[in-house]
Parts: C-alpha cells; sequence; structure tokens
C-alpha cells in the first residue's frame, strides 16, 4: 500500500493498539517486578533462600519458551483470538499467585503467567508493520520501545513500593482491572486476521518439543549455573548436554520440515539477521545494567528500594525526552547512522559507569544513566525497523518471535556471564589487594591508627582486632567497585565492537518500504 491510498486507522483499531501496548507493559513488568520483594515473597510462602528464586526463574523459562512460537501460534488462531487468549490467561494467572498458598503452586502459576504474558510481546511487534502504515511504524516503533525498555526499569521501584506500603500481594492483583480491560478492548477493536485453522493439521509437534527442551533447560542452565559453581555440579552440566543435542537437533529439524513451527530461513535476509544480532546486544547491555546498578547500589552504597529507585529514574526520565528527540531524527538520519549513534552513547555512558568509587553518589551515577537512557530509543527504534521493515508481512509474525527472542537470551547469557564474573572477579580484586595492603605501609598505618581510635572511643572491647576486621570489610568493598566497574566497562566494550557489523546492514528506504504489499 502507497501512502496515496492508504486507508486510516479507525478509533477503534486505534483503542486496539494501546490496548495491546498496555498488555505488553505488564508483561514485561512482571519480569522484574518481584526482583525488590522476594524477601517478603519467600517469608510469605514459607521458602528457602535458594527456592524462592524460582519465582523468577519459573517465568522466564515459561517465556522465553513461547516467544519463538508465537508466530505460529499468531497464524493459527489470529492476531485477535490469539491475544485475547494470552492477555486473559495472563491476568487470571497473575491473580492465581497473589493467592497461591505455597512455593510449588505459585511457581506453576508464574509458569502460566510467563507463557501467556510471553506470547503477548512478539504480537504486537508484529502489528505494528501490519496495521500502521510505513509513516506511523517508526512512531509507533518508538512507544512500543519506550515500553519494553522502561518496564524493567520501573518493575523493582514499583515492586518494593507496593510491597513496603502494602503486601506482595499487591504485586500481582495489580494487573487484574488493566488485564480485562485490555482483553474487552482488544477482542472488541482489533479484528485484523482470521484463524487459519488448517494448519492445525500439521503441526509440528517434534519441533515444538526440541524447542521446549532446548530453551527451557539453556534458560535454567544460564540462571542457576552461577550459584551452583557451573559444570561442578551434576544437574547443570546434565542440563548443558541435553540444551546442547536438543537445540542442534532442533536447528536440524526445523530445517529440513516442509511445515516447521518456526522458520529458520528467515534468518537468510542479511538485514533481519544483523538486527538480531543487535537486538542480543542491546538485551545484554539493557538487563545486565538494570541488574548491576541495584545491586551495586544496595551493597555497596546500602541504599533501599526507594533509594535505589531515585536512581533508576533518571534512565527512565531521559528515555522519554529521547523519544522526542529519536522521531525527528529517523526522519534526516539514515537509520544505519542512528544506531551507530545509539549505540556509542550507549557504551559511552557504560563507559563513565565504569568509573565509581565507593563515595560515588546520585550526581556520579546521573550523567551516565542520562546517556544510557538518551541512548536506548537511538538504538531501539532503528534496529526495529532495520530488522523487520523490509520483511514481507507474511514472514512478520514469525521473523518478530525470533527477533524478541535474540533480546531475552542476550539478558539471560548477559546475566549468567555477570553474575559469574563478580564471584571471581571480586576474589581476584581482593587478593590483589591483600597483597599491596600491607600494615608496614604508611597511609595503611594511618587508617588503622584511625580505626582504632574509633573503636576505643566505641568503647569496643578489643579495638585492634575490630579496626583490622574493618580494614578487611573497606577492602572487600573495593574489591566490589573494581569489580563492577570492570563489568560496566565490558559492556562498553561489547555494544562499540558491535558497530563493526553495521556497515552490513543494508539501508531501509522508506519510500521503497511504503511500496511493500500491505494487508
Amino acid at each position: 500500500m502507497t501512502q496515496t491510498d492508504e486507508k486510516p486507522l479507525t478509533t477503534g483499531q486505534w483503542i486496539g493498539f494501546f490496548s495491546m501496548a498496555v498488555g505488553v507493559f505488564m508483561a514485561v513488568l512482571d519480569i522484574q517486578i518481584v526482583a525488590s520483594s522476594l524477601q517478603e515473597i519467600q517469608a510469605g510462602l514459607s521458602a528457602t533462600q535458594d527456592e524462592i528464586a524460582w519465582v523468577q526463574t519459573s517465568y522466564l523459562i515459561a517465556e522465553v519458551i513461547v516467544i519463538p512460537l508465537s508466530g505460529w501460534l499468531g497464524r493459527v488462531f489470529s492476531t485477535r483470538y490469539l491475544y485475547v487468549i494470552s492477555a486473559g490467561g495472563f491476568t487470571l494467572a497473575s491473580l492465581a499467585c497473589a493467592f497461591a498458598w505455597n512455593l510449588p503452586s505459585m511457581i506453576v502459576f508464574r509458569c502460566i503467567q510467563g507463557f501467556m504474558g510471553g506470547a503477548m510481546i512478539p504480537m504486537t511487534f508484529t502489528i505494528i508493520f501490519i496495521l500502521f502504515p510505513p509513516r506511523l511504524q517508526p512512531t509507533m516503533g518508538i512507544v512500543l520501545g519506550l515500553i519494553v525498555t522502561m518496564a524493567p526499569t520501573i518493575g523493582p521501584v514499583l515492586g518494593g513500593y507496593l510491597t513496603d506500603s502494602y503486601s506482595w500481594h499487591l504485586l500481582f492483583l495489580i494487573n487484574f482491572v488493566p488485564g480485562m480491560l485490555v482483553c474487552f478492548f482488544v477482542w472488541k477493536f482489533l479484528d485484523i486476521d482470521k484463524p487459519d485453522w488448517a494448519l492445525l493439521q500439521k503441526i509440528d509437534f517434534i519441533g515444538i518439543g526440541l524447542i521446549a527442551i532446548f530453551l527451557g533447560c539453556m534458560q535454567f542452565v544460564l540462571e542457576e549455573g552461577a550459584k551452583d559453581q557451573w559444570f561442578e555440579d551434576d544437574l547443570i552440566l546434565f542440563l548443558t548436554i541435553v540444551a546442547t543435542l536438543s537445540g542442534v537437533t532442533m536447528l536440524w529439524w526445523e530445517l529440513k520440515n516442509p511445515h516447521p513451527i518456526i522458520d529458520l530461513y528467515a534468518f537468510k535476509n542479511l538485514n533481519f539477521a544483523v538486527g538480531c544480532g543487535y537486538s542480543f546486544v542491546l538485551g545484554v547491555g539493557l538487563y545486565t545494567i538494570i541488574y548491576l546498578t541495584p545491586v551495586y547500589l544496595a551493597s555497596v552504597k546500602g541504599l533501599n528500594s526507594l533509594q535505589i529507585g531515585q536512581y533508576l529514574m533518571v534512565v527512565g526520565l531521559f528515555q522519554l525526552l529521547s523519544a522526542f528527540v529519536a522521531g525527528g531524527l529517523e526522519k534526516k538520519l539514515d537509520l544505519r547512522v542512528m544506531l551507530g549513534l545509539g549505540m556509542g552513547l550507549f557504551a559511552l555512558g557504560s563507559w563513565l559507569n565504569g568509573q565509581l568509587t565507593a563515595e560515588s553518589g546520585y550526581w556520579e551515577f546521573f550523567l551516565p544513566q542520562a546517556i544510557r537512557g538518551g541512548a536506548l530509543m537511538l538504538c531501539f527504534l532503528p534496529i526495529n525497523t532495520l530488522t523487520l521493515g523490509l520483511l514481507p508481512v507474511e514472514e512478520v509474525k514469525n521473523a518478530s518471535g525470533l527477533y524478541n527472542l535474540m533480546r531475552n537470551l542476550g539478558g539471560a547469557i548477559g546475566l549468567a556471564v555477570a553474575n559469574t564474573s563478580m564471584l571471581s572477579l571480586n576474589k581476584t580484586h581482593y587478593a590483589t589487594l591483600r597483597e599491596s595492603v600491607t600494615a608496614t605501609d604508611a597511609p595503611v598505618q594511618e587508617l588503622l591508627m584511625g580505626l582504632r581510635h574509633t573503636m576505643t572511643n566505641a568503647l569496643i572491647a578489643d579495638p585492634t582486632t575490630a579496626a583490622l576486621k574493618q580494614l578487611n570489610t573497606l577492602a572487600w568493598r573495593e574489591a566490589e567497585v573494581m569489580t563492577f566497574n570492570n563489568l560496566f566497562q565490558t559492556i562498553s566494550f561489547i555494544f562499540l565492537a558491535a558497530l563493526c557489523v553495521a556497515p552490513f546492514l543494508k539501508k531501509v528506504d522508506a519510500k521503497k518500504a511504503a511500496e511493500l504489499p500491505m494487508d
């Protein structure tokens, strides 16, 4: 459809799209909303520290399994049916989570919640390229990009506030009313395609099974591997082998099957393949930094959830402000140049975040976070358009699932590497500090003298021993600061390295995109 004969969207279609966007916000928010309230949920369900992590892990495993299947499911059931089923199931599962009576019931309900919520995310990306004419697609990409990138930032802050002020049950109850409204408006206003029931006659059961085993095992290994010492744990080793074998078999099966559950041939499109790589890198940066920053602020600075939220709000604020800038730049710049600018700024923000000291306060965090927040939309908008903008409409549903999967995998792998690196780097930096800090050094003697004086004034029975313990605590703190600096700097290098692939992207011409056939 060209711009001269494009059909204007009805008011109902606008309502339907923004209802889908609300559903996506709920699904992405619920990944992180429990992060700051796990201790309270643990107490409420009488679970151990290790067991309560499954409240997060179960959601992520179920979500990552359904995302690549969403394209096929959307073709079978249609966007309208599948989205309403997904949103309704997500809402009812949220309600069930609020009334979970023990840990096993919570895990089951979170699995259902993640499975249903995971399907909503790629479906909404698909709608942008089916429902809207090319001239509106960048703007809608900005809207959805804001939702997907801001929700993980808002999640821990909102979760901490609701739990502190009311109860952890409210983390799940808040989904009920908006979830029901989303179902109603999408069902009423967004009937844009029809079910293809014939696909049910040739279901790729083997492909579904292999994808579920591969992604489920891989997600479990990435989530649990660091705390279980990776391959020193028999279960982690076994599941790694299972994930590898099922992954290789899945690739072989899906490439040879005439009716695959996911069409891997989409990767033959160069822009799609490179764009998925960028989606992976963006997932590494987005989810890893969202994880590292609160951990640093809580561990090194000793801040509570509300204070941490005040730090993190800077990223969200500048994301929002940059949306207005990104829309204008998209019309004036080559999208590849815009992507390079965004990736470069994100690398700069990460590098500046890697210059922390134990005394760094709000304003030392402000500039790096402002730069990263402003960079996110400059990354997200061109990646969306470069990756999906030139694909035929009939391929977008499948491709959107794979594209979103890559971002989630980037986040999962980034978190796994970060957790493992934190353990090893902390020990390495502490050992280095222990060798360099000796009792004969004048600065160390001066510090110990000051600490002994403080302990004596505090009426500590053995001020010398207490001073040495305090010195050891300070050494561990400095080692931790050095570790976080290394991790932030590593993310910066990853984003800079990703710029080397940008020349392989083909230019997306808005005029050519407008000439593509649209439903």
